[in-house]
């Protein structure tokens, strides 16, 4: 499924680049050496990749550090995590990290990037369903940033798909039900959507973007079932015994949107945690 076609032989496996190894990363290195892939895990720190991933130790801000880079790379996938949540972070590795990264690559031999974004870069919607044909008008400056990445990847003219992420959750994502615990958690008077993917899909719809002969520019991750806020969190908030969190305020800064996987699920991706609910009871 992850052949790559080569000059002067039938096939050979394919060699896969993913800066950003962190934890999504990791997990969609893991599934990838799975498939008989030779990955390659590009991060600033020294901490240990899975089993049979190729560390490379390399800045995305520093292009010194990107001078000695894996060669004959098919397939790259994108996914750095800032060091700070400020514009100048995000930029940095975001915009610029991806330029520096496609300067230093040869990308004559890439057959397919796979950039990981967010939905972050749409705005409120009242409610509405969102999908790949719906405007972005991203409410903050992450969104705006990661968008004008979106849009100088693809000037570049290269292979190039965006998988547009959802929150994610799973195990080390369990902020939330520490804040229903604490009782810090708060639902909004009116209806306000929740819109998650489980990291293991996460990683998933990653491989399954790269392994698709001819995928669409753009897809949303998302899990088939979009949730109320007050749905989801009485719902945890019962499985963890703790108390109906309280109202308060919505969410600033994410805007009130269902978002829909029918693109993604129509190129044969099937999550295996099509419901928030059921992969956050597993947590608990």
């Amino acid at each position: 499924m992850l052949a790559a076609s080569g000059k002067g032989q039938d096939s050979r496996s394919a060699r896969v680049l993913i800066a950003g190894c962190g934890d999504v990363g990791s997990r969609a290195a893991c599934v990838l050496r799975e498939a008989g892939a030779e990955v390659f895990g590009l991060r600033r720190s020294s901490k240990p990749l899975p089993a049979g991933v190729e560390a490379i130790r390399a800045d995305l801000s520093d292009p010194a550090s990107l001078a000695a880079l894996p060669e004959n790379i098919d397939r790259l996938v994108y996914l750095p995590t800032p060091d700070s949540r400020t514009p100048e972070a995000y930029r940095r590795v975001f915009v610029d990290g991806l330029e520096r990264l496609l300067d230093a690559l040869d990308t004559a031999t890439l057959q397919r990037i796979v950039f990981v974004s967010s939905s972050a870069v749409y705005g409120d919607h009242g409610g509405d369903w969102v999908d790949e044909k719906t405007l972005p008008q991203p409410p903050g400056f992450n969104g705006e940033i990661l968008l004008e990445a979106e849009r100088r990847l693809a000037a570049r003219g290269l292979p190039a798909t965006v998988l547009r992420l959802a929150g994610l959750y799973g195990p080390g994502r369990d902020g939330l039900l520490r804040r229903l615990r604490a009782g810090t958690a708060r639902v909004p008077t009116t209806p306000f959507w929740a819109n998650r993917i489980h990291v293991e899909d996460a990683a998933a719809a990653i491989v399954h973007l790269l392994s698709l002969d001819t995928p669409e520019a753009l897809y949303l991750g998302v899990d088939d079932t979009p949730l109320t806020l007050d749905v989801l969190y009485g719902f945890l908030a019962e499985q963890l015994g703790a108390p109906p969190p309280p109202t308060g305020d919505a969410p600033a800064g994410i805007g009130n949107k269902r978002l829909s996987n029918a693109r993604l699920r129509a190129s044969g991706f099937v999550p295996c945690w099509p419901d928030a609910r059921r992969g956050y009871s597993t947590l608990i």
